[in-house]
């Protein structure tokens, strides 16, 4: 992401600055930030994730999203928009546009080189700080491989990871209740024969969480 103006916005300005743009920006503290583009694999990840949850959740009080609404971390005000968010026991909306939700319980991303670190780090910061999320998933696109990061503890302060990286396995998802095969997660999805070589990028537009 790259920050696209130099004046501090309120909230309300970069609201309605997003809701009249035809591409998709991120905002904290006053900036607003570009995301970046996507391609044909993250597409598909996503889009198969999505399907899988919206056919085990019908007629449950779990509701899956896609990556067109936002999520408001209220407790440090990032906007983003997560790939995949899932709600359960009722949605909770900043306003009464119904565009920004507040209480995800799963939040899904697709993992990209220009953000993973992010995705990995100050992004999952971020994330943390949501009182009702349960589940933190990050999918690969480029090689079948999957992390589910389950906050556990007394206080809900610790996160237990769990790796899966076998296209015959399956991801359970225990806080809505579903199984996401791998096989079909990565279905059409266009790997190459031989594992990439993993890069770090760092990221310096975004400032780190409050502590």
């Amino acid at each position: 992401m790259a920050s696209q103006q130099e004046p501090l916005r309120t909230p309300e300005e970069y609201l309605a600055f997003e809701r009249a743009a035809e591409s998709k920006h991120e905002y904290l503290d006053g900036r607003i930030y570009a995301m970046s583009g996507t391609t044909r694999n993250h597409v598909r990840v996503t889009m198969n994730v999505g399907a899988l949850l919206h056919g085990q959740l019908r007629g449950r009080p779990c509701e899956p999203f896609g990556s067109d609404l936002r999520v408001r971390v209220p407790q440090t005000g990032l906007y983003t928009y997560p790939d995949v968010s899932v709600v359960c026991g009722g949605a909770r909306f900043d306003d009464d546009r119904f565009d920004v939700l507040l209480n995800p319980t799963v939040l899904v991303e697709v993992l990209s080189p220009t953000t993973e670190s992010y995705d990995r780090g100050e992004k999952f910061a971020h994330y943390r700080r949501i009182p009702t999320l349960q589940e933190y998933v990050l999918f690969a696109q480029d090689r079948v491989h999957v992390e589910r990061f389950a906050r556990t503890g007394a206080d809900g302060d610790q996160w237990l990871l769990t790796v899966i990286d076998d296209p015959a396995r399956a991801l359970e998802l225990p806080s809505i209740g579903c199984t996401l095969g791998l096989g079909e997660v990565y279905e059409r999805v266009e790997l190459p024969p031989v594992p990439p070589l993993r890069a770090v990028y760092e990221r310096t537009e975004m400032p780190s969480v409050p502590a």
